[in-house]
C-alpha cells in the first residue's frame, strides 16, 4: 500500500471504530451492580414547585424486555387471622402470553412467607409496580445499584421491590406510612433476592419523597436479630424538585429532623461494619457515597450519564449547572425556575438533549432524517427501550379518588401519547392487560404505539411530525378538559361516591380506547404516507418524487466519504 494512502484509511477505520465499537463499550462501574441497560428516569415536583399545586413523579420504565400489562387492584375487607401471602416478583420477567398474565403467574413464586392482613386494604392501580392508590399514594422507580457485597440474592431476603410497592399501595394513606411499612418489612423480613439497590420517589398531595433501600450480604438471616435491609429516605422541599436518573441522590442526612429524613436503625452502623463509611475520617456520613456512589460528569462519560446534568440544566437553566460538574456534586433538589406543570413533565421525559453537546443527531449521528436512535452514547431521558412512563399526580383541593392521576404513555414517549386514569375508577382497558414483546397482538394497546414508533422510525423528521399533531389533538384534549372532568366527578361525588367512580372510569377506558384505535389508524397513515421513502398525498392521489428525500447535506456527506474509502482502498 502506497504511504499516501495511509492517512484516509486511517480515518475510515476511525470512523468505524466510532460508530461500531466505542458507542457499545460502557465505563467500569466498578463493583457496583447498576446496570445502566435497566434504567429508569424519576422526575419529582413538590406541591409549591408545580403550577397548580399538586406533586408529581414519572417512572420511565426503560427496559426493553419487560412485561408491559397494567392491572386495577379492588379494596378489599379482611377477617382477623387472615394472611397476605408474599410472592418473588422478578421486574425483568415476562412468560409468553399462552402461559397466561405476569400478574397471575408470578404466584407461582411463593416465599413462604405469610403476613397478617389489616382490617382494609386500598385499591390501586399497577404496572411492573404499585403506582397510585385510592388514597393518592402514588410511587415512581429507578434502580441505583450498591456494592455487589451488599447483594442478597438468597431465599432469606423475603421482599423484593415490587412486592414492597404492592404492599405499600394495599396498606398506605400517606407516603410516610408507605416508607415506614416498606422499610418495616424489609428489615424484619429480608430485602433483594430479585433486587438490589433501589429508589421509590414516594409521594402523596403534600410531600414527595426519595425513598432508597440497599440488601444486606447474603449472609443475613432473619434470626440474626438484625435489620436485613439498609434503607433512606430523604423529603424533597416543597418548592423543589429533583430527579433520579439511576443514581442514588440522598447524600448528608440529619436523623434528628424528622420533618425531612427518616432510615433504618442501621443507617451509619451497617456501612460502618462494611468499610463503607469511617467515622474516624472527619467527614460527615454520605448515603450516597457509602452504599452507592458513582464516578463521572455528564461529559466525563460522553452522556453516559448526562440526564442528571440535563435535568437542572431543564429546570433551572439560571444556575447554569456545567456538563462537568460530578454527578455526585449536584444538589438533592433545586427550585425551578418558575412552575412546572404537568405538560412540562411530559415534555421532559421527551427531552433527547436537543440542541446540547450531547444532542444525539448533530452531525451524521442522526442519519438523513435526523433520527436519535441511530447512533450515540447519550443515554437521555426519552429512550426507545421504554416500555411505558408513568406521570403520577395528586391533587389534594380534591377528594382522594379524583385528585389521584397517573397518566400512562406506553412505547417511548416521542411517538406515544398520555392517558388519563384516576386513582378512583374501577378498571383498567381490557387492552392494558394483555400484551408480550414477541407476539404481535392488536388487541394489546401497546401494540398501537410500537406500531406507530415502527413507522416513524422510517423517515423520523417527517414521521414525528406527524405523531405531534395527533397528540396535540388526544393528549392535548384530555389535558384540556381534565378540569370539566374533575368537576363532573366531583358533584357525581358528593351525591354518591359510586356514581363518581362509574363517571370516571367509563370516561377513562371510553378516551383510552379512542386514542388506541387513533394510533393504528395513525401506524397505517405512516405507512402510506412514507411508502418506499415518498410522499404519498392520499387525498389527492399524488406522489411527490423529491420528498422526503435525502437532503442534500447528506448526499454531500455520502461522497465525501466515497471519495475517502475510494483512495484508501487504491
Amino acid at each position: 500500500m502506497k504511504p499516501k494512502n495511509l492517512f484516509p484509511l486511517g480515518l475510515i477505520f476511525t470512523f468505524l471504530l466510532l460508530v461500531f465499537i466505542l458507542p457499545g463499550k460502557d465505563k467500569d462501574e466498578g463493583e457496583l451492580t447498576t446496570n445502566q441497560d435497566r434504567a429508569c428516569t424519576v422526575i419529582m415536583v413538590g406541591k409549591k414547585a408545580s403550577v397548580d399545586g399538586s406533586t408529581m413523579a414519572t417512572h420511565t420504565c426503560d427496559c426493553g424486555i419487560c412485561d408491559w400489562t397494567f392491572r386495577y387492584v379492588p379494596a378489599a375487607d379482611h377477617k382477623p387471622g387472615e394472611t397476605r401471602k408474599i410472592y418473588h416478583i422478578n421486574q425483568y420477567k415476562t412468560w409468553p402470553p399462552e402461559q397466561g398474565l405476569k400478574g397471575d403467574l408470578y404466584k407461582q413464586d411463593f416465599t413462604g412467607l405469610e403476613i397478617p392482613e389489616p382490617p382494609r386494604t386500598y385499591a390501586y392501580i399497577h404496572g411492573m409496580f404499585g403506582y397510585i392508590n385510592e388514597n393518592q399514594v402514588a410511587i415512581g422507580e429507578s434502580t441505583i445499584g450498591t456494592h455487589r457485597k451488599l447483594v442478597n440474592n438468597t431465599p432469606s431476603a423475603k421482599f423484593d421491590i415490587t412486592m414492597l410497592t404492592l404492599i405499600a399501595m394495599e396498606r398506605a394513606r400517606t407516603a410516610r406510612e408507605a416508607i415506614k411499612i416498606m422499610g418495616s418489612l424489609a428489615e424484619k423480613y429480608g430485602y433483594g433476592y430479585n433486587d438490589d439497590g433501589e429508589m421509590l420517589c414516594v409521594h402523596d398531595p403534600n410531600e414527595v419523597w426519595v425513598f432508597e433501600i440497599m440488601p444486606v450480604g447474603p449472609l443475613w438471616k432473619p434470626d440474626s436479630g438484625k435489620p436485613g435491609a439498609v434503607w433512606c429516605a430523604q423529603r424533597v422541599p416543597d418548592d423543589h424538585v429533583s430527579v433520579c436518573p439511576n443514581e442514588s441522590r440522598i447524600g448528608e442526612i440529619n436523623l434528628k429532623n424528622p420533618d425531612y429524613f427518616m432510615a433504618s436503625s442501621n443507617v451509619i452502623s451497617f456501612a460502618i461494619e462494611q468499610g463503607l463509611y469511617d467515622p474516624k475520617s472527619g467527614k460527615p456520613f454520605n448515603w450516597k457515597k457509602a452504599y452507592s456512589p458513582v464516578e463521572g460528569s455528564a461529559r466525563s462519560t460522553e452522556g453516559r450519564r448526562a440526564r442528571m446534568w440535563r435535568f437542572f440544566d431543564l429546570v433551572a437553566p439560571s444556575q447554569k449547572f456545567s456538563p462537568d460538574t460530578p454527578n455526585m456534586d449536584y444538589p438533592f433538589s433545586v427550585k425551578p425556575d418558575r412552575p412546572i406543570s404537568i405538560q412540562d413533565v411530559m415534555a421532559m421525559t421527551r427531552d433527547r438533549a436537543q440542541g446540547t453537546i450531547f444532542d444525539r443527531v448533530k452531525g451524521l449521528r442522526g442519519g438523513p432524517f435526523l433520527n436519535p436512535n441511530y447512533y450515540g452514547p447519550t443515554r437521555t431521558i426519552c429512550d426507545p427501550r421504554a416500555e411505558y412512563t408513568t406521570i403520577t399526580q395528586c391533587r389534594g383541593w380534591l377528594p382522594n379518588p379524583i385528585g389521584g392521576l397517573v397518566w400512562i404513555a406506553y412505547g417511548v414517549q416521542d411517538t406515544s401519547c398520555y392517558l388519563p386514569f384516576y386513582a378512583g375508577i374501577t378498571d383498567m382497558p381490557d387492552s392494558f392487560k394483555i400484551g408480550d414483546h414477541w407476539v404481535f397482538n392488536r388487541d394489546s394497546a401497546r401494540w398501537a404505539f410500537d406500531y406507530v414508533d415502527f413507522h416513524v422510525q422510517v423517515a423520523y423528521s417527517y414521521g414525528l411530525e406527524e405523531v405531534k399533531k395527533a397528540q396535540a389533538k388526544w393528549e392535548g384534549e384530555a389535558l384540556a378538559r381534565t378540569k370539566e372532568i374533575d368537576d363532573r366527578a366531583l358533584r357525581l361525588y358528593q351525591e354518591s361516591p359510586v356514581k363518581a367512580a362509574e363517571f370516571l372510569t367509563a370516561y377513562c377506558l371510553n378516551n383510552a380506547k379512542n386514542v388506541v384505535d387513533a394510533w393504528w389508524k395513525l401506524g397505517d397513515d405512516l405507512l402510506v404516507k412514507f411508502n418506499h421513502l415518498k410522499l404519498y398525498n392520499v387525498e389527492k392521489r399524488t406522489m411527490d418524487r423529491n420528498q422526503p428525500a435525502y437532503p442534500e447535506w447528506w448526499r454531500k456527506a455520502i461522497r465525501i466519504f466515497d471519495v475517502i474509502f475510494e483512495e484508501s482502498v487504491k
